[in-house]
């Protein structure tokens, strides 16, 4: 059966798994954000940000990582009772420091400050420091979506990837989202890494015991690699393209982007000097700013013209893809958000699937509490 990941499609073999509902997976995740010391509050955001990853197919930024946010609390690298506040504003824009805390918390109270600024400037733009790994991107960027905006959100990450044509790590995989929305047709919805693939798809890989695809790493001397262990043994992620001959140049540009918005324009950390996730990671010996940042963005439409035709127009537009006629021996041609939204109306009514090397470490770290898991 195949496998999707990202946009790339791979036959794998079947794999060990149990299904879940979402209150149970919920449950169990706000219990372990609130055992570290969230607040309820807190805690539910959280949990609900790491969750949509799982309910909409990204299976590598799920209950997945939970452990990993766990570990960098440990650490002392996660603030579990953040100070969360605005830094530096004006009418439409804001700087937000997290005071370190989960950046599944962090990042939606920046984008509320957004939307809000939204409401009585037009648009809102916030960027954040001192915060940690938000999950992923679109959870945040939809938020725009009930209010008549269109959401943007960004995120620099830890340094794996390599420019093109060079051996160092220095971008993250440094995703973009931006949601919009539509009249009666479901929304447009993108969310994509700025490198070919992302460290969770490796992981992905790394528990199925299988080689990534060309172009998606190379060794620590530049050479192309299969080996999903590569970036353990000093290899690296590669830019969107691959290769300068596949338009790498152009994902290294946007990885760059990311990192700027991120790190340099909030005050966090920037290039490779962004704290890893991985909690054993030592952090790096130079810190320029303050932990992670973020970019978060929300335009009102109606500050450009009247909403209702805005949304017939993306109705319309977005038919036109979504009926475009196939390639012969190939589905449907699909707008970006399609297939996380088919996901998601799926798994909600039928339950999420964990490996069972998942569902093992989600049992560790229930023990690790003692707790019990689902």
């Amino acid at each position: 059966m195949p496998c999707l990941t990202g946009h790339f499609y791979f036959v794998s073999l079947p794999m060990p798994e149990t299904i879940f509902t979402y209150d149970q997976l919920f449950q169990f995740t706000n219990n372990i954000f609130k055992k570290i010391g969230c607040s309820d509050e807190h805690a539910s955001t959280a949990a609900r940000a790491l969750i949509a990853a799982d309910l909409r197919g990204i299976d590598s930024h799920g209950v997945a990582r939970l452990s990993g946010y766990v570990r960098l609390w440990e650490a002392g690298r996660v603030n579990s009772q953040p100070d969360i506040k605005v830094i530096y504003e004006s009418p439409s824009t804001a700087v937000v420091d997290g005071g370190s805390g989960l950046g599944l918390v962090v990042a939606p109270f920046a984008m509320q400050v957004a939307i809000e600024k939204a409401k009585h400037a037009g648009t809102g733009w916030v960027s954040v420091q001192n915060s940690n790994h938000f999950g992923i991107a679109a959870h945040h960027a939809m938020m725009a979506l009930e209010h008549d905006m269109i959401g943007v959100a960004m995120t620099n990450a830890s340094p794996l990837v390599a420019p093109t044509n060079s051996i160092d790590k220095m971008l993250g995989t440094n995703p973009i989202a931006v949601a919009s929305p539509a009249g009666v047709e479901p929304p447009f919805i993108a969310d994509l890494a700025t490198t070919t693939a992302a460290n969770g798809k490796l992981e992905i890989l790394q528990r199925k015991n299988q080689s990534t695809p060309d172009g998606w790493v190379q060794d620590k001397d530049g050479h192309i690699t299969n080996d999903p262990f590569i970036l353990k043994k000093g290899g690296a992620l590669l830019p969107l393209g691959s290769d300068a001959d596949h338009g790498s140049h152009k994902g290294y540009a946007l990885g760059a982007i990311v990192d700027i918005f991120s790190g340099l324009l909030s005050g966090a950390n920037y290039a490779p000097w962004v704290p890893p996730f991985p909690a054993y990671v030592p952090m790096p010996a130079k810190q320029p700013g303050k932990g992670i940042g973020h970019f978060l963005g929300a335009m009102r439409i109606d500050a450009f013209r009247p909403a209702d035709e805005y949304k017939k127009h993306m109705d319309d537009w977005l038919k036109g893809f979504r009926n475009c006629r196939p390639k012969e021996g190939e589905g449907k041609v699909l707008v970006p958000g399609d297939i996380e939204r088919e996901f998601e109306a799926e798994r909600m009514k039928n339950g999420i699937p964990l490996m069972d090397t998942v569902v093992n470490d989600l049992q560790e770290t229930a023990n690790k509490f003692s707790i019990q898991f689902t």
